[in-house]
């Protein structure tokens, strides 16, 4: 049977998963030298292949260094996407990319068109690299002020590629105690910095990193790269001035900071909903007004092409400009002085309808499962479906169908559900004919 490119994309983030299940299920992967249970050594390849970050063990703490490495190794793969992965060695094997596999890459990395996609795999891979070298370099040297320097080397090279990936996984369990992320660096502006640049270029994609840096040359900019890089901004100033508001006085958060760290702080807590999962603030301690906030901003997620999930920025920024548009009664929605094709607001439309359809379904399923606060049930679902990794502490006590229920949310999320849709079946061929019009009352 022929696979369609989506097909082959949910197959082999499929295999992948199953093959780090099984490494990670082994004796050899753990400090205590006991098999992990299939459920909980699957829920943490899925949420390492999806780039999620949400765990049932803590990460530093449970698996040693051979565990640790599969997870690393799984990150990357599911970051970056196995087919530029496989394109890698293809190129490295001096081997010759075929029509099919440039058809999966466009799929993958939701491009419009095949036109130049070996080119951007190339770049995306040098871009990665020299971002994540970089943030490697500048974690070592800041860390090997509190460890020594091979240990600082190491944990600058698992985190970078985490933080990149956007996957939150963290080892710092066996420093600062078990699932605390960087609470203990809350105010250092060096790990703030650094890691919040790395959320932020995994976030907003390869195409707008690569639209960056030839803008020199160009003198213009993209409209993808506009709405990705306004409506980020936005997001992330809007985000951290709500945060700063709704915590400034709460002990348990912002409130034992002094001034400067509450910025930090603050602005980390907004950059991390771009689907990144690491957290300088413990998100349990935070109000609920804060925490359903974060369940909009995790929703809404990072941008297209990128390591992260959520519904993505470009499809939030085209939901407001037809709103904008509906209000102002003009039929076009129009951003930058370009106006917007018909089929990119229904594909909009489509991806958000899905998306709060199986983020309400999968909540309203685990209220029944499990007995927990419908806000932290519904945090945790929308941080798989956005496969951002923050938790407000329930993942390690998921019953068996809720683990299964979280890891479905995470594939889904990393995938998207309209691309998983579209595996099911082949698409539908365009009609011959049109239905005639009618009237229904709105509002």
């Amino acid at each position: 049977m022929k696979m369609t490119p989506p097909q082959i994309l949910v197959s082999g983030f499929a295999i992948i998963i199953f093959i780090g299940g099984f490494l990670l299920s082994l004796p050899y992967s753990t400090h205590s030298g006991l098999s992990t249970p299939i459920l909980d050594a699957l829920f943490t390849a899925t949420s390492a292949v999806c780039v999620t970050g949400l765990v049932v063990v803590d990460t530093g703490t449970y698996y040693n260094l051979f565990g640790q490495i599969v997870i690393l190794v799984l990150i990357q793969v599911g970051g970056l996407g196995f087919m530029t992965m496989a394109t890698l060695v293809a190129l490295a094997l001096k081997k010759r990319i075929s029509l099919k596999d440039r058809l999966i890459l466009q799929e993958a990395l939701n491009q419009s068109s095949m036109e130049g996609i070996v080119r951007l795999i190339k770049k995306v891979i040098t871009y990665s690299l020299a971002i994540q070298l970089t943030a490697m370099v500048i974690f070592t040297v800041r860390w090997s002020f509190d460890m020594p320097f091979s240990q600082a080397m190491y944990y600058g090279c698992f985190h970078a590629i985490s933080f990149f990936n956007n996957a939150g996984f963290d080892i710092f369990g066996p420093i600062s105690g078990e699932f605390t992320s960087l609470t203990s660096y809350a105010d250092d502006p060096i790990i703030n910095l650094t890691s919040m640049l790395l959320i932020i270029f995994g976030g907003i994609g390869f195409i707008v990193i690569s639209d960056m840096l030839g803008f020199r040359t160009r003198r213009k900019l993209s409209l993808h790269s506009k709405v990705v890089l306004s409506m980020s901004g936005f997001l992330i100033v809007f985000g951290a001035i709500v945060i700063l508001i709704f915590e400034f006085t709460n002990d348990k958060t912002l409130g034992s900071l002094d001034s400067l760290g509450k910025i930090w702080a603050a602005l980390f807590q907004s950059v991390t909903p771009r689907t990144a999962g690491a957290n300088t603030l413990d998100i349990a301690g935070l109000r609920q007004a804060t925490q359903f906030f974060l369940v909009i901003l995790m929703f809404i997620g990072a941008s297209p092409g990128s390591t992260g999930g959520g519904i993505k920025t470009t499809t939030f920024t085209i939901l407001i400009g037809a709103m904008i548009a509906m209000i102002r009664g003009k039929q076009d929605v129009v951003l930058f002085r370009f106006r917007l094709a018909q089929d990119r607001i229904f594909k909009a439309l489509t991806l958000t309808l899905f998306a709060m359809l199986l983020v309400l379904s999968t909540t309203m399923i685990l209220t029944t499962t499990e007995d927990k606060d419908f806000l932290k049930i519904l945090f945790e679902v929308t941080s798989a479906f956005g496969t951002v990794g923050l938790s407000m502490g329930l993942t390690p006590e998921l019953s068996d169908i809720g683990k299964i229920m979280i890891m479905l949310m995470m594939f889904l999320g990393r995938l998207g559900p309209v691309t998983f849709a579209y595996s099911l079946g082949p698409r539908s061929e365009k009609e011959l004919y049109r239905h005639p019009e009618g009237k229904i009352t709105i509002g």
